[in-house]
């Protein structure tokens, strides 16, 4: 078992970052993916947000670009493929940190920047970029990229692009990086959708890691309910969580229009909060986003789907409002807290509907949810029982009551 970076023979330069950056010991992807990207392996890797993924794929690739340091200026080496703007940039800024005590040009290619500031960048050296794949097919097709230096390609949250339609894209990119020398894929699950929407040469024999977060990892963060009897009460609930125990907080919904119900309650309640949700302009997404980093705001409402791959430090409770549509996705939710050694508060906020998919949840993430109780505002309503429905005792009873029918009526 790998105890501390020191053992995954990275140069002393990213050491020295590392440690700059407070991380103690490497997360449990961290752990399985660096030693076998470093031995030259494809990667095939799940790993939920909040694992410290970005670290599994930023330092082998880092230390490949040392080990193998260039001879002469020119493209980039390693190419990192995300989903958003956003996560490009999160990425980028991560690597940055590691990269530090090194002279390596880490950039990035995304839409919504200006065609010149790509120019300029394009003609200077980089060492890694970072890239949306609709952006970046442009300028390949444009032939201002040129994709045969690329000895890495990264794809991070796959899942995610599958999701927003980018596989063909993804397959188009993979074909014009036909030179490189490995590629590490990253995504939520390995399941469904993970992999199997691209095709099959992208990856050759990978090592396959599946890091659901160690125990460790999860124990950083304390899970809790309280029951609601009702809509009102549950409001209640939240904006006396949100003012008496958060200090900052997402909040998660099932849908936009959820949202803009609770949205309009807090503002009558005067809670300033900001909120982000599928299909928003970018400008308003990053505006929302950086009010909720920069402590303008200190409670921000999300879906699911707009909260997928933000990054944000400090989070000290994830508040579910709604409960979750399954359980992975709870999962998701609360790696929102707890980040980067720290740890982190998960409150569920559920009414009777809720208690099935909260003992689905227990059982998935193979904890005890305890109840917790606010001294004034107890529910007034008993704790629903449901009882798991064994099917095949359900159809032995039908059928000995069928036999008896059959029974009775022969002896009439």
């Amino acid at each position: 078992m790998i105890r501390n970076f020191a053992e995954l023979e990275l140069d002393p330069n990213l050491l020295l970052a590392i440690e700059e950056m407070g991380y103690d010991r490497p997360t449990q992807i961290q752990a399985e993916a660096i030693p076998q990207a470093l031995d030259g392996r494809d990667v095939l890797a799940s790993a939920p947000t909040g694992t410290g993924k970005t670290a599994a794929f930023a330092l082998p690739a880092l230390q490949f670009l040392q080990d193998f340091p260039r001879r002469k200026p020119g493209p980039a080496r390693i190419l990192i493929l995300t989903p958003t703007r956003e996560l490009a940039m999160q990425v980028a800024d991560q690597a940055r940190a590691l990269a530090k005590h090194t002279n390596l040009k880490i950039f990035t290619i995304t839409g919504g920047v200006q065609y010149q500031e790509h120019a300029d960048i394009l003609a200077k050296t980089q060492d890694i970029v970072v890239a949306t794949p609709g952006r970046l097919m442009e300028y390949i097709r444009a032939e201002r990229f040129d994709c045969r230096a690329i000895e890495w390609l990264i794809l991070d949250e796959a899942d995610r692009m599958l999701d927003m339609g980018f596989g063909p894209t993804v397959d188009r990119l993979s074909n014009e990086c036909r030179w490189r020398k490995q590629t590490l894929l990253f995504s939520a699950t390995l399941e469904g959708k993970g992999v199997e929407g691209f095709t099959a040469d992208l990856l050759k024999d990978p090592a396959e890691i599946d890091a659901e977060p160690s125990r460790r990892e999860r124990k950083k963060i304390s899970q809790w309910y309280h029951r609601a009897d009702d809509a009102n009460h549950k409001l209640e609930l939240l904006k006396k969580i949100i003012t008496d125990q958060a200090e900052r907080s997402i909040v998660f919904l099932k849908t936009r229009e959820r949202l803009a119900e609770l949205r309009a309650e807090l503002e009558k309640a005067q809670i300033p909060c900001s909120w982000i949700q599928g299909e928003m302009p970018q400008d308003r997404r990053n505006n929302a986003i950086s009010r909720f980093r920069d402590g303008t705001v200190n409670v921000l409402l999300a879906t699911d789907v707009a909260a997928r791959g933000i990054d944000l430090p400090d989070v000290s409770h994830v508040i579910n409002y709604d409960m979750p549509r399954s359980a992975d996705v709870y999962l998701h939710r609360i790696g929102r807290t707890a980040r980067a050694g720290k740890k982190g508060n998960a409150v569920s906020i559920v009414e009777a509907h809720d208690q099935p998919m909260l003992d689905r949840v227990a059982r998935y993430v193979k904890e005890d949810i305890k109840e917790r109780f606010i001294k004034e505002m107890r529910p007034k309503h008993k704790k629903p029982v449901f009882k798991k429905k064994n099917k095949k005792k359900d159809d032995k009873k039908k059928v000995a009551a069928k036999g008896k029918k059959k029974v009775a009526k022969k002896k009439k």
